[in-house]
């Protein structure tokens, strides 16, 4: 009865800080942080308040038992000292509940308690966010569209220079909405939101347009998204391309009767709390966000959301619309230039998005528009001499200078708000399963493309295609809905005792590993239809990689998978300024180009370096998670986002609560999205010649050494006929060994009264020894059970390659149970081995500024 009194009174604390409007943070007088509340634990949120003296504010978003708390500056927090009361209180907590001079005395008790029902903790510091627009350049080239106008009866002066929407120079190259117009559909009854600087709702286009109700400003903490700094106009132009209604002033949107809500998150810094409550500001409203930001887009930084950002996604993803998913819209970067790749972000790398890169008026990829595996469609924007006119920030202001990749995807949220007009029901997954269906293919002979093994072409510039508004809704409008989500999750395979520790400071000590070569390393992983039944997944759609690689220069490395079909997929290209020396700390790669392949069968990722001999690195572990469609949907579960650090092994302890690192970002300061955009890029031509990853890496058929052992055994391991048909083989032989024996002893008894042939001795001695040789282990015989997997010869590689793949024999070398294990392997199972075992364990060399330098030492 006392714990059913305890939860009620959780509950009704709980529900007085549930509001619809965020309150109004005081970063200058408090400090506020993040708290995840085990609801079930059975002590309310208030006594772990009360514990960590911290005031409790509101609910975060709509983030169940997830809290935003504050407390009052202290004099050290508020002279810039380096002390945090509430984390420090909570470690003393920990450590009173983990000493082993711990005592059941009340105070304990209380703090085992709290323990047990803090999740998560994280102190909030505003960060700023990065837009994606364009600066100010030059007045593009007008186009005719007077016909359209005409008969359409649209009065808006500048629609005639949209050429986005009627392109008469190049009219296979437009978003071809006029059609859906003539349908009756144009965004009616949809809401649309613009992540982003602010909306001028105030703006003759867009005040119709305006929804109040689901708009808020994260940067000022107060109701309406006002644009108040002098760069804030993206957001508006964004929410013009979309929702600019059919008037008297500048042009119109593609869905222009839907409505646009303005949700502000890059007009200054952001907690990581506040923006993941600006993820799911809305959520049971809104139809698609528009997200044209992420990391900055300079060809350095590999950045991804955090833990509380990814759990807003996924609960938009799991409770959105209705349970439907909220659909969200990332552009996928204007760093081309650069050498970026929208691989190396962890927003537009994400399954839940529908990544969008960039076509010009003529179809042309421009150079800016970022090229990955990520990729799902192209929509129109700048370049070739030509930009997206859209509305401005003013009362009656419009621009002719919008274009990037920050263009590109509210062009796409127009269509999708076009097709929800017509299938309200259509999910999240529907979107990216139409989006995959629908696009066109431009560019045909650009080398880009490539053939999968579902007979679909894609590329990593222009994903599957230019999104056509007239098609996608087209194929909406008949649509069966796909099954609920299932994935298969594997085993992360480590190689020669890999670790990895994360140091704090986005600094970590790498151990073990293999190195990579001078023709890369490969490793193996098999994939069974036996794997597929049992996590219930029938029809594949992403694939997720995790890998953990040290390198003394990332920007050196290429990552690439191969299916058992042999459609490769490019993960990582090289990057000339990524001159970081963290390497690949357990980052998830995603790739689309394996959709509607049947993964049954033996996967290979290939890793390799620029050769270069001041730079080395080792590939230390790896994993993949497969994504799709459930067989059975009665047996479908919703996907709940796990806390994941970096480690390596992982660990396999239950969860516990999570300190994030004091120093590490709990806020963000994103770049402005026209800090990477070039200045021409609205002239410059693009191109549709080159592959975005020049192949200049060993052919297929060159040999490339591999981790060897582990990916055999295992392979062995799946392939239960071989094994046993190998064991059968050395069985028999070993019986057909001892018969020949037996009888040579009986026949020597009975020859023992005859003077035998000194040819006979010998040859009886001869075989002997070729059997004890046989049985030694030595070079000879070990060669031979490589040769027999299929081994590559060694004979012309480098001494210590050699040793990757020739372990010594003075270690025996054989399969572990957890290959056969769904979970991942402990550390007292030992699931790696070590290619050299007289070798110490490395650690990681530091320059002079704590930086790693990557290179192993010997201790």
């Amino acid at each position: 009865m006392r714990l059913t009194w305890t939860v009620l009174a959780s509950i009704a604390f709980s529900t007085t800080y549930v509001t619809s409007t965020p309150a109004k943070r005081h970063y200058n007088t408090h400090d506020y942080y993040v708290l995840e509340h085990t609801g079930d634990s059975g002590v309310p949120l208030e006594d772990v308040a009360k514990t960590l003296g911290v005031e409790v504010v509101e609910q975060a978003g709509e983030l169940q038992d997830t809290w935003l708390v504050r407390i009052p500056k202290s004099q050290i927090s508020a002279r810039g000292e380096d002390f945090d009361s509430v984390i420090t209180a909570f470690k003393d907590l920990q450590q009173k509940t983990s000493s082993s001079l711990a005592t059941r005395s009340e105070d304990n008790i209380l703090a085992r308690e709290i323990v047990s029902s803090v999740r998560f903790l994280e102190r909030q510091i505003p960060r700023e966010l990065v837009k994606r627009a364009p600066p100010s350049i030059r007045r593009p080239t007008p186009v005719t569209a007077a016909s359209v106008a005409e008969r359409l009866g649209l009065k808006d002066p500048l629609f005639t220079e949209q050429w986005h929407l009627v392109n008469d120079e190049f009219p296979e190259h437009m978003m071809n909405v006029t059609p859906v117009w003539d349908m009756g559909l144009t965004g009616k009854g949809v809401l649309t939101s613009f992540l982003d600087d602010g909306l001028d709702f105030e703006s003759d286009d867009l005040k119709d347009a305006f929804d109040a109700k689901n708009s808020h400003d994260f940067n000022a903490h107060v109701a309406l998204p006002r644009p108040t700094g002098y760069r804030d106009h993206h957001g508006t132009r964004c929410a013009g391309q979309v929702a600019a209604r059919r008037n008297d002033a500048c042009g119109v949107g593609i869905a222009y009767d839907a409505k646009a809500a303005g949700v502000r998150i890059l007009g200054g810094p952001i907690s990581t709390v506040d923006e993941a409550a600006a993820l799911n500001f809305g959520f049971q409203d809104v139809g698609v966000y528009s997200c044209s930001w992420g990391p900055r887009d300079n060809g350095q930084t590999m950045e991804g959301p955090s833990y509380i950002i990814r759990k807003a996604v996924v609960n938009g993803i799991n409770n959105g619309r209705d349970g439907k998913g909220s659909i969200f819209v990332f552009a996928s970067g204007n760093g081309g230039r650069e050498d970026d790749q929208c691989n190396f972000d962890g927003y537009t790398n994400s399954i839940y998005s529908v990544t969008v890169s960039s076509i010009d008026y003529k179809g042309l990829h421009p150079s800016y528009s970022e090229a990955c595996a990520a990729n799902m469609i192209v929509a129109y924007s700048s370049g070739s001499g030509n930009h997206i006119v859209t509305t401005d920030r003013g009362k009656n202001e419009c621009a002719k200078n919008h274009g990037g990749t920050s263009a590109a995807a509210p062009n796409a949220v127009g269509v999708f708000a076009l097709a929800l007009q017509a299938r309200p029901d259509l999910t999240w997954r529907d979107i990216q399963h139409l989006c995959v269906k629908t696009a066109r293919i431009v560019n045909p002979s650009d080398p880009d493309w490539s053939r999968l093994a579902s007979g679909r072409l894609h590329s990593y510039k222009y994903g599957f295609g230019a999104l056509d508004a007239y098609a996608y809704v087209k194929a909406a409008q008949d649509w069966k809905l796909v099954k609920p989500q299932a994935w298969l999750h594997t085993k992360t395979v480590i190689f020669n005792n890999g670790t990895l520790h994360d140091l704090g400071h986005k600094k970590y000590a790498y151990e073990g590993g293999n190195p990579i070569g001078p023709k890369g390393i490969q490793a193996k992983m098999m994939i069974t239809k036996e794997m597929l039944a049992e996590n219930n997944l029938e029809e594949l759609e992403h694939i997720d990689i995790r890998v953990w690689i040290n390198h003394s220069k990332r920007g050196d490395v290429e990552v690439e998978l191969i299916s058992p079909n042999g459609i490769k997929s490019v993960l990582a290209g090289t990057r000339e300024f990524d001159e970081a020396t963290t390497g690949f700390p357990g980052w998830r790669f995603m790739t689309l180009r394996h959709w509607g392949e049947n993964p049954v069968g033996e996967w290979t990722i290939k890793v390799s370096d620029q050769n270069d001999p001041k730079q080395n690195g080792t590939f230390l572990g790896w994993n993949m998670a497969l994504w799709g469609s459930a067989i059975d949907p009665q047996k479908a579960k919703k996907f709940v986002e796990p806390i994941v650090d970096n480690a390596l092994p992982p660990s396999q302890s239950p969860p516990r609560p999570v300190i994030n690192d004091p120093e590490a970002p709990s806020s963000t300061v994103h770049a402005k999205p026209t800090d990477h955009l070039p200045p021409d890029h609205g002239d410059a031509t693009g191109d549709n010649t080159k592959p975005a990853f020049p192949t200049n890496k060993p052919q297929d058929d060159e040999e490339i050494p591999s981790d060897s052992w582990y990916n055999h055994m295992s392979s062995l391991v799946t392939g239960q006929k071989l094994l046993f048909a190998g064991l059968g083989a050395v069985v028999c032989a070993a019986v057909l060994a001892l018969v020949f024996i037996w009888r040579r002893r009986v026949a020597r008894q009975k020859m023992a009264n005859y003077t035998s042939l000194a040819a006979d001795d010998i040859h009886m001695n001869t075989i002997g020894q070729e059997r004890v040789i046989a049985g030694s282990g030595g070079p000879r015989t070990t060669r031979a059970l490589y040769d027999s997997f299929g081994e590559p010869s060694t004979d012309n590689l480098p001494a210590q390659a050699a040793a990757n793949v020739n372990p010594p024999t003075g270690r025996a070398l054989g399969f572990h149970s957890g290959f056969l294990d769904d979970d991942e392997p402990s550390a007292g199972i030992s699931p790696s081995y070590r290619d050299e075992p007289g070798l110490e364990r490395r650690s990681v060399d530091s320059d002079a500024d704590g930086n790693h330098t990557g290179r192993d030492r010997l201790q």
